[in-house]
């Protein structure tokens, strides 16, 4: 029986499925399905509306970020694809919030580093078993191209990587904004603001105490505010 906050993060991978409500109104279900009879409070829903080739999940963002502001328990309605995503995998991980999923109630953050593990084993199996294909293709004398599948392979890492690095530099931002805004209404400067986070031993963004700059108010500022990098 469920019991607590909750915040649910639903996902459909197209706009129609999204205007039509496919694929959303059984998630809904399911999650209404799975909390009902409990002592629970939904604060809210937040729905994702993209592919599931896309890594970046700006509502999974401001969902995991309600979460930690209010203590709730973010629940889904499946985590079998969700699982498989990196930004999803990446941020979850890094987040620290306690999450529940409907189809699978024994998961933990552990199951996800499990999860996480297995799918980086399965790449590095891929990797291996292509460039043994493309060593075994040479033998034979076949003519390899420049743009084999090995080097499409570095530059998807590099992609993959980007979009890891990105989701985290995201989740920095929003978790470091309310103290750099509460600090704004104060009228201090970008000077001033860097040297009270440093007095408050608020860590920077390589997780260290004092390494505040204003440069580094600045992209938090502009990353929340006008989405520059």
């Amino acid at each position: 029986m469920a019991a607590g906050k909750f915040i649910s993060y639903l996902r459909v991978s197209t706009d129609k499925q999204g205007r039509s409500g496919l694929g959303l109104e059984a998630q809904r279900e399911a999650v209404s399905s799975w909390l009902n009879g409990g002592c629970w409070q939904l604060l809210q829903e937040f729905i994702e509306i993209e592919s599931g080739k896309k890594n970046d999940r700006p509502q999974l963002r401001e969902a995991l970020a309600g979460c930690k502001a209010t203590g709730a328990t973010l629940v889904v309605a499946k985590l079998d694809r969700l699982a498989r995503n990196v930004a999803f995998v990446s941020a979850l991980m890094e987040s620290g919030v306690d999450f529940l999923a409907v189809d699978f109630p024994t998961a933990n953050r552990l199951t996800i580093h499990i999860l996480a593990a297995v799918a980086e084993h399965e790449a590095q199996a891929i990797s291996d078993r292509t460039r043994a294909a493309l060593a075994r293709a040479k033998a034979r004398g076949t003519k390899l191209g420049t743009n084999n599948l090995t080097e499409a392979g570095t530059v998807k890492g590099h992609q993959v990587a980007e979009q890891v690095r990105k989701a985290q530099a995201d989740q920095f931002a929003q978790d470091r904004y309310p103290q750099i805004v509460r600090l704004q209404k104060e009228g201090l400067s970008l000077n001033a603001i860097a040297r009270q986070l440093n007095t408050e031993g608020i860590l920077g963004a390589r997780g260290k105490a004092g390494s505040w700059s204003p440069a580094g108010v600045s992209r938090v500022i502009n990353r929340m505010e006008t989405g520059k990098q």
